[in-house]
């Protein structure tokens, strides 16, 4: 008679996306046996790590693909605005300094950068792009948990966390009906969000003022694995949940996008070059308030507040070929009430907006690759002043 004894893992790694797999390596690098569980098919693996571009890197001079100058201070006051100052300072400043230094355990395990490309040339002083993509990035970590002998299983989704007096035990995962008992000496919990799951999210945002549910119209631009399912059921077990759920990284993206897996190709950047205005023709918050890659990651919440959770940022041919263009074509017109029609705006108030605008704008010199003197004077929207210039004539529009 022989017996089979089931394994009991050093590590199980539960997610398939970038921090999973750094963790996923490191502690093979350190001896222990890895099993690293992955909701998603092998030609979805990743999750929203395949969607992202590049990372932000302190610097105290120039380094490779990055410009100039990025320090530890500078670094924390731009987390610290975005956030409102809800942050934990510690943690931040840790993970500040180590973005000095992670690039070099990123090039030991495949990944390669490259300098920014035309669109985002006002970026190479603060973040270093991944040659390939998101994509490339996590084919490499896959590739080097391979040759390190980490065991990965694709289309497991885990369903529950087994857990006594508070320790880790064992993992319920597999599809439905075939659920396997994975034990294991310590678990990373790597396994994303809830934005895929749109019934959470109906939840944590709830009804607005006009009735709407403004979860129902959300483009998840990421992946659609990431339902929360170990998320919900690591808090139902006793772990407390930190934050708002309805702050997170939350981009403008086309209206007109796919439901989940659109990434970074839908995500409109011509915020910071006019003004964004609601279906009812109105401006809702200063687009120039700060210099756009410090601020791209509002404007998703910011939209999803006004009505029909919907918004066009209307442009003028001066904008025209300093943004990373979405993959939609935008509306275009010679006029401002041709362009107020076709997008179906309330034209009056769309003109009374445009005309407010135009006439608190200051003269200065237009540069749109830093915080210039353009500006606005007398508006009482976001902050004052408003960064901004006329919007002459327009040309375009991306919804």
């Amino acid at each position: 008679m022989r017996i089979f004894m089931k394994k009991t893992w050093d590590v199980l790694v539960i997610g398939g996306g970038n921090a999973a797999l750094c963790a996923a390596i490191t502690a093979r690098e350190a001896g222990a046996s890895v099993l690293l569980l992955e909701s998603a098919p092998r030609d979805w693996r990743g999750g929203n790590s395949v969607h992202t571009r590049n990372i932000r890197c302190m610097h105290d001079a120039p380094q490779d693909v990055l410009t100039d100058a990025y320090p530890e201070e500078e670094f924390w006051q731009d987390l610290y605005k975005v956030t409102g100052g809800i942050t934990n300072e510690t943690l931040a400043r840790r993970v500040i300094r180590e973005s000095a230094t992670c690039r070099t355990w990123m090039r030991a395990h495949g990944v390669h950068f490259q300098p920014s490309l035309s669109g985002t040339l006002h970026l190479s002083r603060t973040n270093a792009f991944f040659m390939g993509g998101g994509k490339a990035l996590v084919n490499a970590y896959y590739r080097s948990a391979q040759a390190l002998g980490i065991e990965v299983r694709y289309e497991s989704p885990v369903e529950r966390i087994e857990l006594q007096d508070g320790h880790f035990l064992a993992a319920h995962a597999g599809p439905p009906g075939a659920l396997e008992r994975i034990s294991a000496k310590v678990c990373v919990l790597a396994s994303g969000g809830f934005e895929s799951n749109i019934a959470w999210q109906r939840e944590a945002w709830g009804q607005n003022e006009q009735g709407e549910w403004p979860a129902d119209q959300f483009a998840i631009r990421g992946t659609r694995f990431n339902m929360g399912v170990v998320l919900r059921d690591v808090i139902a077990s006793g772990a407390d949940p930190v934050g708002d759920p309805t702050q997170a990284h939350m981009v403008a993206v086309d209206a007109r996008a796919p439901l989940f897996d659109g990434g970074i190709s839908t995500r409109v950047d011509s915020v910071s070059l006019g003004i964004m205005v609601n279906v009812n023709g109105e401006r809702f918050y200063d687009e120039g308030e700060d210099f756009w890659p410090k601020r791209y990651a509002l404007w998703g919440r910011l939209i999803a507040l006004q009505p029909r959770q919907l918004a066009h940022s209307i442009i003028d041919a001066k904008a025209i070929g300093r943004f990373m263009p979405a993959v939609f074509r935008g509306e275009k017109a010679d006029s401002l009430e041709s362009l107020g029609n076709k997008l179906g705006l309330p034209l009056e108030k769309f003109l009374e907006t445009i005309r407010t605008f135009n006439a608190a704008c200051r003269p200065g010199q237009f540069d749109h690759s830093i915080m210039d003197n353009c500006r606005t004077e007398g508006l009482t929207i976001g902050r004052e002043p408003s960064t901004r210039r006329p919007i002459l004539r327009i040309r375009s529009n991306l919804a």
